[in-house]
């Protein structure tokens, strides 16, 4: 029997997409969230669309070149040293995928629910307000030159065999497709078909408020248990109170461990901790998110400013931000866009929820009917938000997907 009362724990991309979906299945939902819509991740992301975005960051050797990259101020890889004692475990699980097949098995994962995120959004947002902050874009690689993008032929070929082949602009022909940058970029591919989000977080709020607009109750509040009849989930305990229904949705992204160990899921989940800065009025706007291949971060344009965003840090939740991934965006961008000016810069660092093998968890949790998860999307959660929302929603309703949900099951991490 169909779900009609709908819990979702957490109230970014996957939440509130998951939300809209259930509603438009005829479903009442309670979206619960401790600090409210889009105050997470989906705040702060890079507002790409990466469609093309499939192969992870455990590309084969990573275990050889990592140990160099931490050490190199330069790189887009960053530690925190007094963090590793704790992350080990995890790390070793997590570089034991870095090897061919294993990229491959996570691409095959991946496509399904971020190779058409662009018609994904638009069919998400249709209706609701949150239409505006969507446009299409060319997602741009920018490389020093023709040799470093060749140094990459194994992701390029991945995104070929998806679908996505890219332009090539080299010197003046670059410049002519986009004067933003200067000299020191001599290479670009540019693959269209592509999306961003001028926005993320006001896009995220816009689908909140049509969900309450719809009926949908926002409660912001911790959720510190689980309400079971029998061994089936009903409903969750919270700082304000009891909420009850007919299933539960975890989509609390890198703070989802404490609820997953309440299931008997013992879940590989680290933060790749992500950061961005905001240079407001710039002199400049380049005319498509860039990706910054000397440091792994992309330039997208968004209202009244331009954000870098990106980087990978493992230091956990706790710590605060560190300086050195704010210095090397600033470094980059100044190299690649010289004689850029803003009024005013602001920072943000923020959580992205990384499971072991990359591959997020879709899905209901065996053994305990009526809750079920969706989080663990890496640096691609806004990309694959709104797919992931629709899948979970039909599961919720008690549709099957036409889609093979085998490798999201959150049953692959039982303890």
């Amino acid at each position: 029997m169909a779900a009609n009362r709908v819990i979702v724990v957490g109230a970014g991309i996957v939440g509130v997409s998951t939300a809209v979906w259930l509603q438009r299945d005829g479903h009442e939902v309670v979206l619960v969230d401790r600090a409210g819509p889009a105050e997470g991740a989906s705040f702060g992301n890079g507002g790409v669309l990466a469609s093309a975005s499939v192969v992870p960051v455990t590309t084969p050797g990573l275990w050889r070149r990592a140990p160099r990259m931490v050490l190199d101020p330069d790189s887009p890889l960053f530690l925190r040293w007094s963090y590793l004692p704790r992350m080990l475990p995890w790390l070793a699980r997590y570089l034991s995928h870095a090897n061919d097949r294993d990229v491959r098995r996570t691409a095959k994962a991946l496509y399904p629910i971020v190779g058409d995120s662009l018609a994904d959004h638009r069919a998400l947002a249709a209706g609701t307000g949150a239409e505006k902050w969507i446009s299409e874009a060319d997602f741009v690689y920018l490389y020093r030159s023709r040799r470093d993008y060749l140094a990459d032929a194994y992701e390029w070929d991945f995104n070929r065999a998806y679908g996505f082949a890219p332009v090539e602009y080299e010197g003046d022909a670059l410049r002519a497709y986009d004067p933003a940058f200067g000299d020191t970029m001599g290479f670009g591919a540019a693959m269209p078909n592509h999306g961003r989000i001028s926005d993320p977080g006001q896009y995220v709020k816009d689908l909140a408020a049509h969900v309450v607009a719809q009926g949908g109750q926002l409660v912001t509040a911790d959720v510190t248990g689980l309400i079971r009849d029998g061994d089936r989930v009903v409903g969750v305990q919270s700082s304000t109170g009891d909420l009850c229904g007919d299933a539960v949705l975890i989509a609390t992204g890198a703070w989802s461990g404490p609820l997953s160990k309440m299931l008997g899921l013992k879940m590989p989940l680290e933060s790749e901790r992500g950061y961005h800065i905001e240079l407001w009025n710039p002199s400049v706007m380049p005319r498509s998110p860039v990706m910054m291949t000397t440091g792994s971060f992309v330039i997208t344009p968004m209202e009244g400013r331009l954000r870098l965003a990106g980087i990978v840090e493992f230091g956990g939740l706790e710590a605060g931000p560190s300086r050195a991934p704010f210095k090397l965006q600033m470094k980059q961008v100044k190299a690649a866009m010289p004689g850029l000016t803003w009024d005013r810069a602001t920072e943000w660092m923020g959580h992205r929820p990384t499971l072991s093998d990359s591959v997020p968890v879709i899905g209901p949790v065996p053994g305990h009917p009526g809750v079920f998860m969706g989080f663990g999307h890496q640096h691609i959660g806004l990309t694959g938000g709104a797919k992931t929302g629709r899948l979970l929603a039909q599961m919720i309703g008690g549709k099957t997907p036409n889609i093979d949900m085998s490798p999201y099951a959150p049953g692959r991490f039982r303890a």
